[in-house]
């Protein structure tokens, strides 16, 4: 098995530095293409028409342009054979992500898994369960 093309979501915690090192480690191993996604997210329309403007104010865009910024870094020390692609984007995370997978045609997604209590699953799940359930190929969560 080959993946030619590999998206991961990064946001900068913990558990997607994890994954952003698992998926540079199999784009190495593969020669695989790697397009790193950040994504703020955009209030509500609602919202919005109010005067808020589009994006929530606790995840300004700047930030995912330091995010991916860091990813550049940390992806340096690599020996990718394809350069990077660092994409940022601005919607619902894991619509995003499963839709820059289609754009790029990607074979894999990688995202980090977080931890949530049974409230939160409950109300509104998890990026990573979100994108396992729409994506238009494998997806590896990694812990």
């Amino acid at each position: 098995m080959s993946w030619k093309t590999i998206v991961v979501g990064y946001d900068r915690t913990h558990a997607s530095n994890m994954a952003l090192a698992r998926a540079a480690d199999l784009a190495e191993l593969f020669g695989s293409a790697l397009v790193v996604t950040s994504v703020a997210r955009v209030l509500p329309s609602g919202a919005a028409s109010r005067g808020v403007g589009p994006f929530d104010p606790a995840d300004d865009p700047a930030l995912h342009k330091e995010e991916l910024d860091h990813a550049r870094e940390l992806l340096a020390t690599k020996k990718l054979e394809v350069e990077p692609v660092y994409d940022l984007e601005a919607g619902d995370p894991a619509h995003v992500i499963v839709e820059v997978a289609r754009k790029h045609g990607a074979d894999l997604i990688v995202v980090g898994g977080h931890e949530r209590g049974f409230l939160a699953n409950l109300l509104h799940g998890g990026v990573d369960e979100h994108v396992t359930r729409k994506a238009p190929c494998d997806v590896l969560v990694v812990h």
